[in-house]
C-alpha cells in the first residue's frame, strides 16, 4: 500500500523535508516511489509538481495527517485538517477535601445549620470576646478543695506548646588507631 508522507531530510537543528510517495511499511528514509516537492519549517516553503500529486490523490493513496495538513493549507485537497498527534497529558490527582477540626465552642444559633448570617457571627463573636475578657479580668486562685470555682469557670481550650528537644548531634566513636611496632 503507498503513502504520501514526510521525509527528513537538512542539517541537525535545520529540518527540511521532502514529499514523497512510497511503501507504508518501507523505512523512511529508504527506497521511495516518487519525490513530489519539499516542505521547508522554517522558512514556510512549500513547492510541490500538482499534477503528479493530483494523479496519487486521484489513484486514492493515503496520506499521512501532516501531509493531509499541508495540502489542507495549500488548497490541494479540500476538507478539513486532521489531528496530526496527540500530546500526553499528565493525570489529574483528585483535589482531597481538607477536615476542618470541629471547634470547641458552639455557637447560640442552631447547631444543625451549617450556613451562618452575618449578623450570627457578629454575635457569637461578640459573647466571645467578653467571655475572654471576664475571664482574663477576673484571675481566681484554684485551691485542690474548691471544687466548684472550676466548673464555674468557661471552658476555654488550652494550647500547649511544646519546644522542640535539642539533642546533641551523635558523634561516631573514633576507631583507636593501632601504632605499627619497629
Amino acid at each position: 500500500m503507498l503513502t504520501i508522507r514526510l521525509q527528513r531530510t537538512g542539517k541537525k537543528n535545520q529540518a527540511d523535508f521532502r514529499i514523497v510517495v512510497a511503501e507504508k511499511e518501507a523505512p523512511v528514509n529508504k527506497k521511495v516511489t516518487e519525490i513530489l516537492g519539499s516542505y521547508n519549517p522554517r522558512s514556510k516553503k512549500f513547492q510541490i509538481k500538482q499534477e503528479r500529486a493530483a494523479y496519487w490523490i486521484g489513484q486514492r493513496v493515503e496520506m499521512s495527517p501532516t501531509v493531509h495538513n499541508l495540502f489542507v493549507t495549500n488548497k490541494l485537497v479540500e476538507g478539513a485538517k486532521v489531528r496530526a498527534f496527540n500530546t500526553p497529558k499528565k493525570p489529574v490527582e483528585p483535589v482531597k477535601e481538607e477536615v476542618k477540626p470541629a471547634s470547641a465552642v458552639e455557637t447560640p444559633a442552631d447547631s444543625s445549620s451549617e450556613v451562618l448570617t452575618k449578623e450570627e457571627v457578629a454575635e457569637a463573636t461578640a459573647e466571645m470576646e467578653v467571655k475572654v475578657e471576664s475571664a482574663s479580668a477576673s484571675p481566681s486562685v484554684e485551691t485542690s478543695g474548691d471544687k466548684e470555682a472550676t466548673a464555674d469557670k468557661e471552658a476555654t481550650p488550652e494550647v500547649v506548646v511544646e519546644a522542640p528537644v535539642a539533642s546533641a548531634p551523635e558523634v561516631p566513636a573514633e576507631a583507636p588507631t593501632e601504632t605499627p611496632a619497629a
